[in-house]
Formats: C-alpha cells, sequence, structure tokens
C-alpha cells in the first residue's frame, strides 16, 4: 500500500484487506466517554472474515488524545480490530444483497457510524448485565473505540483482544448422555465425557436467557 502511495498514482487504490505489518491511522472516537483520539495501529496477524467483517490482531503504536485518554487504549496495547465488511467479494455481495431484499438498504455497521456506536453502547450494557449474573464483566469484551476506514471504505470497532482457541475435536462417545443431560436428567458427570463442552453449553444457556431479558 505505500509503495502504491509513493508511485503517485491518481486512481485510488482498492483495498480489500490489510496485511501483516501494515501501519493504520484513525481519527477514532472512544465509546465511554466519547472523546476523540488519534490512534496509529501496526496489524500484527489477519485472523479471519466472514459475513460481518474482518478482524485482526494490532499494536497501538501512537495515541493523540487532545481531550483525554480512552479508558482501556493505551500505546503497547494489542486489541483486535473489527471492520465491518467482508474480505471476499462474493461475502460481501451475498450479505449486501440479503440486506437489499430483508431491510430495503445496506448493511448499516458499514456504510452508518451512528450504528457502529449503538451496537458498541449495547455491549457496554451487556457487560454490565454480565457482571451483574456471573460475577465478573470479562464475560463479555469490552469495545473501546469507533472508526472509519477510508481505505477498505467501512466503519470498524477498537475492542479488547481475548486470547482463545479452536474447538479441541476428540471422539465423542457419550452423546446419548449428554442429550439426557440436556433435557435435565439427572446424570453422573462421569458419564457425561468432555466438561468443555458442557461447562459451554450451560454457559451460553444462561448468557441467551440474559439477553432475552435485556430486550
Amino acid at each position: 500500500m505505500e509503495r502504491f502511495r509513493q508511485a503517485g498514482i491518481h486512481r485510488r487504490l482498492r483495498v480489500d484487506r490489510h496485511e501483516a505489518g501494515d501501519e493504520l491511522v484513525y481519527e477514532a472516537t472512544g465509546v465511554v466517554p466519547a472523546l476523540p483520539v488519534r490512534v496509529r495501529l501496526r496489524i500484527d496477524k489477519f485472523i479471519g472474515g466472514g459475513f460481518a467483517g474482518q478482524v485482526y490482531r494490532a499494536n497501538v503504536t501512537e495515541i493523540d488524545a487532545p481531550q483525554g485518554d480512552v479508558p482501556g487504549l493505551h500505546v503497547g496495547g494489542t486489541y483486535a480490530v473489527k471492520i465491518l465488511i467482508p474480505p471476499s467479494t462474493f461475502s460481501r455481495a451475498f450479505r449486501d444483497a440479503i440486506y437489499a431484499v430483508g431491510f430495503q438498504g445496506p448493511f448499516s455497521h458499514q456504510v452508518n457510524p451512528a450504528a457502529v456506536r449503538a451496537g458498541a453502547l449495547w455491549q457496554k450494557f451487556i457487560r454490565r448485565a454480565a457482571a451483574i449474573r456471573f460475577g465478573d464483566d470479562r464475560a463479555v469484551k469490552d469495545v473501546l473505540a469507533t472508526f472509519v476506514d477510508g481505505d477498505i471504505g467501512s466503519c470498524g470497532e477498537i475492542s479488547e483482544w481475548v486470547e482463545g482457541r479452536n474447538w479441541r475435536f476428540e471422539v465423542d462417545d457419550r452423546l446419548g448422555q449428554r442429550r439426557r443431560w440436556c433435557r435435565g436428567k439427572d446424570v453422573p458427570a462421569e458419564l457425561l465425557g468432555s466438561p468443555e463442552y458442557r461447562a459451554k453449553k450451560a454457559f451460553m444457556a444462561e448468557f441467551v436467557r440474559l439477553l432475552h431479558e435485556l430486550g
């Protein structure tokens, strides 16, 4: 991207996604409080993308906060950067077609900064509710700031980076027993197999109930 800019070409560079090592500068706005901040990030890794957008792991190298610091955002920190446009042309076209049919409009989180901020504020509410229900607001990741990426042409958000991993595939020879457990039957724990699966299922079931209560 930098070599393209240095070449002095007048046609705008079409960018579908960023690459590791890219330096990005955003005029961002903190979620709470809504303070303006200029932040420079270095892309560490492209994590992946889907119909909702593309996610990167990035390091903050510089912050200019003339009106005060954004809580949780600091130089040297590692964050998740989500840009709300798919990197794949097919995924983008399919998503936009679905929204055009269903809502007679574009995907609002891509094109409307107010929609992105509304979603970030909802996440703040959900975190507070999670702190009450689960005893720890870290059950839901925190969104720190929102921005507009002019190169890709989409809104985005900077949130805390959460280390994780994919599901560890294993032979499931206790499926019948877990079905009984899922229906509320009293089944000894040693017969149920993977405790990770059960812990995740129980947490997500309670989390969905919490979201229904929030509306």
